[in-house]
């Protein structure tokens, strides 16, 4: 008897194999796929890994180049995308492997992508949907076994059925309104350039613009503050404002300071309250991408794939996950007890170990998968990217069993001639599950001195601030992602890649998320042809049908069927009007083509420094637009990597530029190569 076990990633197939055998793992290859062979109570077992998708989608029949398509066929992936071609040995493997087999087991991770990849091997490589199905949250050993044993008896058609509906309805969105605007462009100018829409991508660029457009036509208003600086007989300074706070009429905060100036300050009241701060709830990973965007600048994707590695290595639980929920099944104690054994985290573990270990879960939950939590086990070798993550995981995890803060606000009030001024202090009485998670807890600590009703207070000075009320503020990445959830628009898994491809259309740039002129464009011109591509409320009602495709209250077939229509109506609409679509999106695409390449003031003649391709030698290198009227201002240029615009070097004043290299860390450098600032270069430390 032969099983074949099909795991998604190769690391995820060797923890399998490693934890499944009675006796040593045999490693095989073919070029750099590998699988394994093991025994299991006497049968021969074949753990065989993919590398993710081995199938995509593709357009089927007549292969030209235009809008509308609805037909689609599952082909292998290498032969849809050139940089998948690794994944033609991992295909082969397969089609190698399978031919002997008595059962198979899908063992990829358990959510609708997993349950495809697994599904699509079956049926186009193994010929057969018969299956049985590993359901696990965690590649420990114990956990593995678990769900060797208990695997069950036929697929997860549920979730198999809402990740084909999920794939074809991106698939047909993506495909058609990337090609309608595309070849609009092609249609208007003769100017090919590839632009990109989709189903959630449309919608998450439009609610950028959106709050572009209330910054931009945002005006300030003017308004003052009045500050008491005040000091005690002891010599402690206390700052005190004005219990109206904001003034908008500069002459009656001006009587005002005027009518407190010479006069004491008399404490007239004190409100203490003590109130209790609940420990945060577990991760799910919105929350675990926000936190570490805050505390170490990662992007969503960046986190995503941090956490995916810690997974791969047994060190967390599956990721992808919107579970606010620690079950008692998982073994919570012995998962402490593990963590105690971890020096860095033995004094805080055995703490919890010490109390009631009752988690604080939060309302979301996931029915495949726990909250992001630590499986206990040793890490070897993080590198510092994977310490971070792994370490923040860590102490939220602990942190989700602690008391409750004992917290405590004090508002003192001082009377200055009859007019009232507020201090407010808060402090931390009893930290409790603070003292788990502090170094990620930004918690206000204002210390004020111990007062009495009636003690005066001398009036060192009044200060008058002149402020101006400021427009709302720019989403960053952690941001948006929370907006995308609120909206249910894209899934978990998928809100970080599409934030991601809005900078790589250079639809958006910065940190500070700033919509770009071709953005703007995409936005602005869809909005007046054809406003359902950029549609929340649509997106949202498919987002809605594919929940119940995964319920089993909706057949894929009616949701695929409706979205086809719907298609079909936008896509009429900009075909009736894809020549000004074209024009429209063609200039903006110019000024955003030219802007990306211009990094600032030429020093000698004023006019633009920018980023110039050599005809002769294809290098790249800084030049002066000034160069037809004699300027010959010029600086080299990495050839390697993205480079972007990144300020003014504090230095000379300057350019600097941002390097950015596949699969290594950006970094900032002035454009000349004799700035002081790079004096060190080259020198061993």
């Amino acid at each position: 008897m032969t099983v074949l076990i099909i795991s998604e990633k190769p690391k995820a197939a060797e923890r399998i194999a490693t934890a499944l055998s009675d006796g040593p793992v045999e490693k095989d290859s073919s070029g750099k796929a590998v699988w394994f062979k093991i025994s299991v109570k006497g049968e021969e077992i074949l753990v065989v890994p993919a590398v993710g998708h081995l199938f995509s989608l593709k357009q089927k029949g007549d292969r030209k180049w235009t809008y509308p398509i609805f037909e689609t066929e599952w082909v292998p992936t290498f032969e849809v995308n050139k940089s998948s071609l690794f994944s033609k040995a991992y295909f082969y493997n397969f089609k190698k492997l399978s031919g002997g087999v008595d059962r198979f087991i899908v063992a990829t991770d358990y959510d609708s992508e997993g349950s495809v990849i697994g599904y699509n091997i079956l049926r186009f490589i193994c010929g057969t949907e018969k299956a049985k199905r590993m359901k696990f949250s965690t590649l420990t050993e114990m956990e593995l076994r678990e769900s060797y044993e208990n695997a069950s008896k036929e697929l997860d058609y549920p979730q198999i059925e809402a990740g084909i509906t999920r794939h074809k309805l991106d698939w047909l969105y993506g495909i058609n309104t990337s090609r309608a605007l595309t070849l609009a462009i092609k249609k208007a100018t003769n100017y090919f350039k590839v632009l990109s829409t989709g189903r959630v991508q449309g919608p998450a660029l439009s609610i950028l613009v959106i709050r572009e457009r209330e910054i931009k036509k945002f005006i300030s208003k003017a308004y003052w503050e009045l500050e008491a600086n005040l000091k005690t007989d002891k010599g402690e300074e206390i700052t005190a404002k004005h219990k109206e706070g904001k003034f908008w009429e500069k002459a009656k905060v001006e009587d005002v300071k005027k009518k407190c100036e010479g006069k004491d300050a008399i404490v007239s009241k004190i409100n203490k309250r003590k109130y209790k701060q609940n420990p945060p709830t577990p991760f799910d990973l919105t929350t675990l991408q926000t936190e570490a965007h805050s505390a170490f600048g990662f992007n969503p994707k960046q986190t995503l794939d941090i956490a995916q590695s810690l997974y791969d290595s047994s060190l967390i639980s599956y990721p992808r996950t919107s579970s606010q929920k620690l079950p008692a099944r998982l073994g919570l104690k012995d998962i402490l007890k593990k963590i105690s054994k971890q020096r860095e985290y033995k004094e805080l573990a055995e703490k919890v170990l010490g109390g009631k270990m009752r988690p604080n879960e939060g309302k979301k939950d996931d029915p495949a998968h726990p909250a992001i939590f630590p499986t206990g086990e040793k890490p070897q070798r993080l590198n510092l990217y994977e310490k971070k993550i792994y370490d923040m995981v860590v102490r939220r995890f602990l942190s989700v069993f602690g008391e409750p803060a004992i917290r405590e606000t004090i508002d003192i009030v001082f009377d200055i001639n009859k007019e009232e001024f507020i201090t407010k202090g808060k402090r931390t009485i009893e930290k409790n599950w603070i003292e788990f998670y502090e170094k990620y807890v930004n918690y206000e600590e204002q210390i004020l001195p111990e007062l009495n009703k009636g003690d005066v207070l001398d009036v060192l000075k009044l200060v008058l601030l002149e402020k101006e009320t400021k427009p709302p503020n720019r989403y960053n990445e952690a941001s948006l992602l929370k907006e995308l959830e609120r909206l249910n628009l894209g899934t978990k898994a998928t809100r970080a890649t599409i934030i991601k491809t809005l900078f790589d259309r250079g639809y958006v740039k910065d940190r500070k998320i700033e919509v770009t002129e071709l953005g703007f464009a995409v936005v602005n011109t869809l909005e007046k042809y054809c406003p359902e591509m950029l549609s929340t409320e649509l997106t949202t009602k498919f987002e809605k049908e594919m929940q119940e495709v995964l319920e089993g209250k909706c057949k894929k077939e009616k949701v695929i069927e409706d979205a086809k229509k719907t298609l079909s109506k936008i896509l009429k609409e900009f075909k009736d009007n894809e020549e000004n679509i074209g024009k429209e999106l063609q200039e903006a695409l110019s000024k955003t083509r030219r802007n990306l390449y211009i990094l600032g003031e030429c020093p000698k003649c004023g006019k633009n420094l920018r980023i110039i391709v050599s005809k002769a030698t294809k290098k790249r290198f800084v030049g002066c637009e000034g160069y037809s009227d004699g300027c010959r201002n010029s600086f080299p240029l990495p050839q390697a990597g993205k480079i972007e615009a990144s300020g003014k070097c504090k230095e000379c004043g300057l350019p600097m530029i941002k390097v950015i290299r596949k699969g290594k860390r950006p970094y900032i450098m002035c454009i000349d190569p004799k700035c002081p600032s790079k004096a060190d270069w080259g020198k061993k430390k």
